[in-house]
């Protein structure tokens, strides 16, 4: 191959489906203003095709004829006749028009539920491959750390064990079907300070090893992804599309990663523009190529003529293009893009259908796992029969309120006001009108908006009641265009507009008020929540997921979700998550108590549960070397079948690095019928007590410890006392990263 034949493997295309079904045409590139001419850029060959069918809402039969069309056109144009590789975003769900929209994953992570989650990526790849997409940007790995941060709806949750466990349960079943799982963001992204977008990291090498990095490592691990996308994030000075002990070092060399590493979006030419490490785009594209960045996206930029420039200066070693390239071609070989018999048209041919009622079923199944009832008081909820209800707030009936930044219609279908959504999103209101007849409304305010000129009317509904639903929380945009999503950062955790004071004259009414938060992240609303009857948390739910909430509310479905975030108590506390150390919990040395309003894994039911007979199955030692097992019986003792989820923590009271208080090492949803009991039964080896030292080796250090049988990571239940047994071992990176659960039937219940 010659360099230009070469390069050209190491490239996308930003495209769009034409709407007549004749092709792609390049779309108009965000960075340089210019639309590269469709058989220049394809004449040496081409990489890949970005979003031909998350870029404009094209019907997705007619979008897949036009990638066909396309692809004959890649295959044509060269000498060696190389399919291009597409990909699409996909995190909740194939982001193109009339395909499901699935919870947004801080909703995966409020599920606890890995199994359901992977059948919900099992759907998503199925819908992708059959439209003849090769590769999905999902999942988000970031693990939250400043709830400030726009992304934080992206993000599985704020602890790394929940985060690589959901995580991974994606990764497989995206993988399952032959798409390309594309891990992001690597690594550091969601770290930034002040939680503002594509901002400065500052992060230790403790925390962005015990934190930051895990869930990769479980992902490729326990998930098998094939392809990692390196992040916009600086650690100490060295941007992550530069750094080779990142790209090569840990993820190639240590951890055995064989895929591509590829570029977010202009990431490659952010290294000149962003970062300045680089002088030219020849220079970004040395440093890329060298650290391990195997293919540029969106567009052709730094991996074209500059590259090019630069291997017949002699500035960039062809060597590291003909790594990267055989990267490249070993995937799509991988995916049958070399074989003889290969076609274009796609498995579906004309029969491209993107949502259907069993995709509908999966994501309804999920957004009802995902609800979290955070408050109950007196019982008002379940909404008892006959009860007169009114629903206010700006969020009522809005079907937006259900999605999430990266959903197709608020990310692309925004910019199309005048095309239908394209697939059908009830509001709570519609949801609840079918369930509870003629719900009286009142929009009170705009989720954003300064006017209160509504507020007057939502005050007059709910005196008219005997319980008013109150739905505040975010609107789903992209930089600026709402109060959630990519580059919507918050400057503090207040409801945004004035929502916080819609809902405080309600509360001044006296009627008692279920306060609905539709939201991307975690709010502060302790004022709120001490005055309301009731507290329900859904984290952009999907397209069922105003029925979802709506069966919450009325009883036909009994809440089993757990907070995948702690919910802060003051808007303006120092941000942090449950994951720290002792200094960062409440002192008498400050005046800011940091103690959140509901901890990481909460979560009410409409049942009740006992848990008994905690016991460490094995004594109590733990070889430092091996696994132990802890137990404890569960029990439902309520009128009303109902799940519960038995959280397993670690407290090292002593080690030689400071610790958090308590980190997760385990989880186990049990379903239980009235009166039914099960004995859940954890195995947890030692490595999942390890820690980094500050020479960087990771180890196991003998002490004691605690295992902790928790409802939340601030509601221990049972404490197993245990000795870490044997001389301080030194883990490898073949260590464990993962515990089992097993939940077996106790005979003999009431």
């Amino acid at each position: 191959m010659t360099p230009e034949e070469k390069v050209a493997q190491l490239v996308g295309l930003w495209v769009g489906a034409d709407a007549s079904g004749g092709g792609v045409a390049p779309h108009q590139a965000d960075m340089s203003g210019t639309v590269p001419a469709w058989s220049d850029v394809i004449a040496h060959g081409l990489g890949q095709l970005t979003r031909p069918f998350g870029t404009a809402p094209v019907d997705p039969v007619v979008a897949a004829r036009s990638l066909a069309a396309s692809q004959r056109d890649v295959v044509a144009a060269s000498r060696f006749g190389i399919p291009a590789q597409v990909h699409e975003e996909c995190l909740t769900g194939f982001a193109a028009w009339t395909a499901t929209t699935y919870p947004t994953p801080l909703a995966w992570g409020a599920s606890f539920d890995p199994d359901l989650v992977e059948e919900m990526a099992t759907r998503i790849g199925a819908s992708m491959r059959a439209a003849g997409v090769h590769q999905g940007l999902a999942p988000v790995l970031d693990v939250t750390r400043d709830y400030r941060w726009g992304r934080t709806e992206e993000t599985i949750g704020e602890d790394p064990y929940l985060v690589g466990l959901v995580g991974a349960a994606y990764v497989r079943g995206l993988e399952s079907t032959g798409v390309v799982a594309t891990l992001k963001h690597f690594a550091g992204y969601s770290a930034s300070r002040a939680g503002r977008n594509l901002a400065p990291v500052s992060m230790g090498p403790a925390e962005l090893a015990d934190v930051i990095l895990p869930p990769f490592e479980v992902a490729l691990r326990h998930g098998g992804a094939r392809s990692v996308m390196h992040s916009y994030a600086e650690i100490d000075g060295v941007p992550a599309a530069a750094d080779e002990w990142l790209l090569t070092d840990l993820l190639r060399g240590r951890w055995g990663f064989e895929g591509t590493v590829v570029a977010d979006y202009f990431g490659v030419a952010f290294l000149q523009s962003l970062h300045g490490v680089a002088g030219s785009r020849g220079e970004a594209a040395g440093l890329a190529l060298h650290a391990g960045v195997d293919v540029e996206l969106p567009s052709v930029d730094a991996y074209g003529a500059p590259l090019l420039a630069a291997l017949r200066d002699g500035a960039v070693d062809a060597a590291l293009v003909d790594r990267a390239l055989r990267r490249v071609l070993d995937q799509k070989a991988e995916l049958g893009l070399l074989d003889e018999d290969w076609a274009p048209e796609p498995p579906a041919g004309d029969a491209v259908t993107l949502d259907d009622p069993v995709s509908q079923d999966v994501a309804l199944r999920l957004a009802r796992a995902s609800v979290v009832l955070l408050e109950n008081r007196d019982g008002v909820l379940p909404l008892a029969p006959g009860t007169r209800v009114a629903v206010v707030g700006p969020l009522a009936d809005d079907p937006m309120a259900m999605l999430g930044c990266y959903t197709f219609p608020a990310h692309v279908g925004a910019q199309h006001p005048d095309v239908p959504m394209g697939v059908d999103v009830p509001s709570v209101l519609t949801a609840l009108r079918e369930r509870l007849g003629d719900v009286p409304t009142a929009r009170g305010c705009d989720v954003e908006s300064e006017d209160r000129s509504g507020i007057d009317a939502a005050v007059a509904a709910a005196r008219d009641a005997d319980v008013v639903v109150v739905a505040v929380g975010d609107r789903a945009g992209l930089f600026g265009r709402g109060t959630s999503g990519e580059g919507c950062d918050a400057t503090d955790l207040h409801l945004p507009g004035q929502q916080g004071d819609l809902v405080r004259a309600v509360l001044a009414t006296g009627t008692p008020v279920v306060l609905l938060l539709l939201t991307g992240r975690p709010y502060a609303v302790g004022d709120l929540a001490e005055g309301a009857a009731a507290v329900v948390q859904a984290f952009f739910p999907g397209q069922r997921g105003g029925q979802a909430v709506a069966e919450v509310l009325t009883g036909e479905v009994v809440p089993s979700g757990r907070l995948p975030v702690s919910m802060p108590r003051d808007p303006s506390g120092q941000p942090g998550t449950y994951l720290s150390q002792p200094l960062g919990r409440r002192s008498g040395v400050s005046d800011v108590d940091p103690t959140p309003l509901y901890p990481f894994g909460h979560g009410l039911s409409y049942t009740t549960f006992t848990w008994s007979g905690a016991r460490a199955l094995d004594g109590d030692v733990w070889p430092v070397d091996g696994t132990t097992r802890v137990a404890v019986d569960v029990t439902n003792d309520g009128d009303r079948a109902g799940t519960e989820v038995v959280q397993l923590y670690l407290h090292d009271p002593v080690a030689s690095a400071v610790r958090p208080v308590v980190r997760l090492v385990g989880l186990a949803r049990v379903d239980l019928a009235p009166g039914e009991g099960a004995t859940v039964e954890l195995t947890v080896h030692a490595d999942l007590a390890s820690f980094p030292r500050r020479d960087g080796t990771r180890v196991v250090e003998p002490g004691d410890v605690e295992l902790r049988l928790a409802r939340s990571s601030a509601d221990a239940e049972h404490v197993v006392r245990l000795r870490v047994d044997g001389p301080v071992r030194t883990v490898g990176d073949d260590r464990h990263l993962l515990s089992t659960a097993r939940v077996l039937p106790i005979t003999g219940g009431r």
